[in-house]
Order: C-alpha cells, then sequence, then structure tokens
C-alpha cells in the first residue's frame, strides 16, 4: 500500500522550520508592538523607520535583529531547496540541511541570549558554519548540472 503522504525531504522540511522560525521570532518582538499600541500605551507609527519614538527592551530588539538576519538569510536558502528541487538533486543536500538548520537555530538562540563579545563571536562561527554549507551545495549543485 503506498503511503498517502510521502515521507518529508530533511531539506524541504529544515527550509519549512526555518521559514517557521522567521515567522515565530516576528511574532515575538510584532506581539509585543501590537500589545502596547493596543493598550494605547504607545502609538501605532512609534518605530517608524530612522525617527523612532519609542525604545524597545533589548530583548525584544535583539528578537527582532534575530528576525532580520533570518529575513537576510532565508531567501539564499530557499533559493537553493527549489534548485536542487528542480534540478532532481535534492540528495545532494540531505546529509546536511539539518545540520545548517541546527546551526541557523542555534545562531538565533545566541543572538537573543546575550550580545556580550564572546556570544557575538559564537554567533559569526555559527553564521560561518552556514555559509560553508551553502558553498559547498553551491558547487556540489553546480557540478552536479
Amino acid at each position: 500500500m503506498t503511503p498517502l503522504i510521502a515521507p518529508l525531504s530533511p531539506a524541504i522540511c529544515a527550509l519549512l522550520c526555518f521559514t517557521a522560525l522567521t515567522v515565530a521570532l516576528a511574532f515575538i518582538f510584532v506581539g509585543y508592538r501590537v500589545a502596547l499600541v493596543l493598550s494605547f500605551k504607545v502609538a501605532a507609527n512609534a518605530w517608524t523607520r530612522g525617527a523612532a519614538t519609542h525604545v524597545d527592551p533589548p530583548f525584544i530588539t535583539r528578537v527582532q535583529h534575530a528576525q532580520m538576519n533570518c529575513v537576510e538569510n532565508l531567501p539564499v536558502f530557499a533559493a537553493i531547496v527549489f534548485v536542487a528541487s528542480a534540478m532532481g538533486q535534492l540528495a545532494i543536500l540531505e546529509p546536511l540541511a539539518m545540520i545548517f538548520l541546527g546551526l541557523r537555530v542555534a545562531q538565533s538562540a545566541v543572538h537573543v541570549i546575550n550580545t556580550s563579545a564572546a556570544m557575538v563571536f559564537l554567533r559569526a562561527n555559527l553564521w560561518l558554519g552556514q555559509m560553508a554549507i551553502i558553498a559547498y551545495w553551491l558547487f556540489e549543485l553546480y557540478a552536479a548540472h
């Protein structure tokens, strides 16, 4: 009997989880801001780019920065997954997909926890690990064409 739902590829799963992480981080800082606006404590335009009139608590600022970092990197990862899928080469991504996701989740967690020099150094190295995996995947996908 054929299963109704095909098993989810690790690369597709990692992409969905990365997307969910990005959305979850947005909900945290946006939820905080919406609560302030709905309770009439802050005007809705208090966070206008370049002219903010409200300063968020450090934790919320770190969450926002972690989310923005995800937004910067998610399209690159998504493009690689989509191209690999279109080429029928998802197998190239499979061995490292969950490691990539783990590095991304760890980087976001470190970003949210603290901004000390040691944590920024750790965060940078977690990012470098992701970039090394992306470079490897790009090379392998190019070689597979």
